[in-house]
């Protein structure tokens, strides 16, 4: 009760015209089981009754994991800040940062990411996330149709994993240098997908990606692929330089017969 509490009054007082906002608020969500989650909210620079916004969940990787809630908005949060896309694409984006001893959808580190699985159960940290996911989607301010996930390295393999277990949320997935078990893509097809990648990731291996393409493709889901030649596990940097990058996610709606 305290939380949904919590999410309606952190609404109520966005709820104003809130123009000249240009940072993400520090926010902090507690989960059922007690769990603390650190993470940053950017608003839309303004609200009215009625209108629905997009939701953006970010996922970030391995090295902006911690407790200061700052070192995850490094990678990816200017984009939603750029001036343009918030005038044309304003939305509430939401950065959650994984506590330091985590790894989001795993309880460790993967010694393989060409042979990850998922844990049975979601890791604490991790199963904040789709709670503090669920308070939002609540609200009436949120457009169900229009709710987004994209990370990267350890986040791409979050995205992998949320959309796999909650498919009916998503309208679209961004998985960068991301590693899944193709088959539990089966079943996801009312996501749309855009893979990322680069060939030259000594990280987490690029047929990681590649398989997940095919997986997805078989699958009957809407899908791209793109790998940067050259490039090492960095592949976030061409990805987010992409002229379409904004526009194509928040062009995604998901169609009224996979909305639950």
């Amino acid at each position: 009760m305290k939380r949904a509490v919590f999410i309606c009054i952190l609404f109520i007082t966005g709820i104003i015209a809130v123009a000249g906002q240009e940072k993400y608020e520090y926010q902090t969500f507690t989960a059922e089981d007690g769990t603390s989650l650190n993470y940053r909210m950017l608003r839309p620079l303004e609200t009215a009754k009625g209108k629905k916004f997009p939701l953006v969940i970010f996922l970030h990787g391995l090295g902006e994991r911690g407790t200061d809630n700052e070192a995850h908005l490094f990678h990816g949060s200017q984009m939603f800040l750029n001036p343009v896309t918030r005038e044309e694409h304003p939305a509430y984006v939401l950065f959650p940062q994984c506590p330091k001893t985590a790894f989001w959808a795993l309880d460790k580190v993967p010694s393989s990411y060409k042979d990850i699985k998922a844990e049975e159960v979601m890791p604490a940290p991790f199963k904040a996330v789709k709670e503090l996911i669920d308070e939002y989607l609540t609200h009436p301010d949120i457009d169900r149709s229009r709710v987004y996930i994209l990370g990267l390295s350890m986040g791409g393999v979050a995205t992998y994993d949320m959309v796999a277990r909650f498919p009916e949320i998503f309208a679209a997935a961004i998985p960068i240098c991301g590693a899944v078990d193709p088959s539990r893509l089966k079943g996801v097809e009312g996501v749309s997908f855009r893979i990322f990648h680069g060939d030259a990731d000594t990280t987490v291996p690029v047929e990681c990606s590649r398989r997940a393409y095919r997986a997805l493709k078989k699958s009957g889901c809407k899908v791209e692929y793109f790998e940067f030649p050259g490039c090492g596990h960095a592949s976030w940097n061409p990805a987010f330089t992409r002229e379409d990058f904004i526009d194509w996610l928040f062009k995604q709606k998901k169609s009224r017969k996979y909305l639950k």
